[in-house]
């Protein structure tokens, strides 16, 4: 049994309906309990809860300072090719875009290194667009074991892979993986995904319990706001990390809120997501899930993010690139993902995490000691 037999039970409109069908005395009732159950979460992400937003960021607060202390995690992605056989309409990597295309090699991966060691990091995201073809599970493995000496994490954000796979990587030093679903409506989602690997909604859906299988530490789920409605998706999000809790129970659960960014191409998001209500879901989350990590990256503002600290945010990444061999040489707009918007050097975001009274922490454990 995987999260997508579990999935197929619930019918995407009647949830729909049932969020924006909850009342005051559902969100009262959700934030008097120690323990939510995603009917609690239908009403902390409802409209009816939009009036308590105060009451969630106190109780998020609270959570978030009982379970991490006044610390905020730093990392930073580095893209390792922009190549892509997918066609997902949302995306500057698109195959069908006429942007140029690299993919970086050992060398050049170290090269990139060096100047986010002087930076600080020692936590690295792997990220890369999907084309088994040319960044397969032998090419992640040979950059993972190049760059394993340097950092006390690696994480991986690529195309799902196989639970064998996954394996491999975690024996050559990946502890954590982030795959999202983009969206939880079976229905639509060939709408936004018509080619590519990625087209396979089941095959993507049932990558977590992969991860899981293969010993993955920690795993990061999430949707891509804006690309349906942004309170469903959430809620399917929620319920696939109570079951992955459930049934990968020794591994730990990271949320990440990516919200639609410009980018080359003309697609523009269908339930567009404000920042109210990303702070209402935030909030909403940790109530949820005290446990569980939430990560805000530099497609927020400055001014959001600064914010979100406070209410449940205990991950951020910092001076990020979208692009592959976006650090040690100049950049090249062409070859970007998406366009960030919180453009912050390290130093500045460190000063501006002390300033709201919280430490910046370049490192949380060494998973190879």
């Amino acid at each position: 049994m995987t999260f997508y037999d579990e999935l197929i039970k619930h019918d995407w409109d009647t949830e729909e309906n049932s969020i924006f069908n909850k009342t005051d005395r559902d969100v009262r009732i959700a934030l008097s309990k120690e323990r939510c159950t995603p009917e609690d979460f239908k009403a902390l992400i409802s409209p009816a809860a939009e009036p308590f937003l105060r009451e969630m960021a106190k109780k998020a607060e609270e959570l978030t300072l009982r379970r991490y202390g006044r610390t905020i995690q730093m990392y930073i992605p580095l893209y390792v090719s922009n190549h892509c056989s997918n066609s997902c309409v949302y995306c500057g990597f698109n195959c069908h875009n006429k942007i140029h295309r690299v993919k970086l090699e050992v060398d050049q991966v170290m090269e990139e290194i060096e100047v986010l060691k002087r930076w600080g990091f020692r936590h690295l995201l792997l990220v890369s667009g999907e084309a088994p073809r040319l960044t397969d599970a032998d090419y992640y493995e040979k950059i993972v074991k190049a760059v394993r000496p340097h950092f006390a994490q690696i994480s991986l954000e690529v195309q799902p892979l196989l639970t064998e796979e996954y394996a491999r990587l975690v024996d050559a030093g990946i502890s954590y993986v982030c795959v999202y679903q983009e969206t939880y409506n079976e229905r639509t989602y060939p709408d936004f995904h018509p080619r590519g690997q990625k087209a396979n909604f089941r095959f993507r859906l049932e990558t977590p319990d992969r991860c899981g299988t293969a010993g993955v530490n920690k795993i990061g789920i999430g949707a891509l706001l804006g690309l349906q409605n942004w309170r469903t998706d959430s809620f399917f999000t929620a319920l696939h990390l109570r079951y992955m809790e459930r049934t990968h129970w020794r591994t730990k659960y990271s949320i990440s809120l990516p919200r639609l960014r410009p980018h080359v191409g003309s697609f523009m998001p269908k339930d567009p997501i404000s920042d109210r209500q990303m702070a209402q879901l935030i909030c909403a989350y940790r109530i949820f899930d005290p446990e569980v990590d939430i990560s805000l990256s530099t497609r927020e503002s400055a001014e959001f993010r600064d914010m979100a600290m406070r209410i449940g945010v205990t991950t951020m990444s910092a001076a990020s690139s979208t692009e592959p061999g976006g650090y040690a040489s100049a950049p090249h707009k062409e070859l970007e993902q998406f366009v960030i918007n919180d453009g912050r050097s390290v130093e500045e975001m460190a000063v501006a995490i002390r300033a709201k009274g919280y430490e910046p922490v370049w490192k949380d454990w060494d998973e190879w000691m």
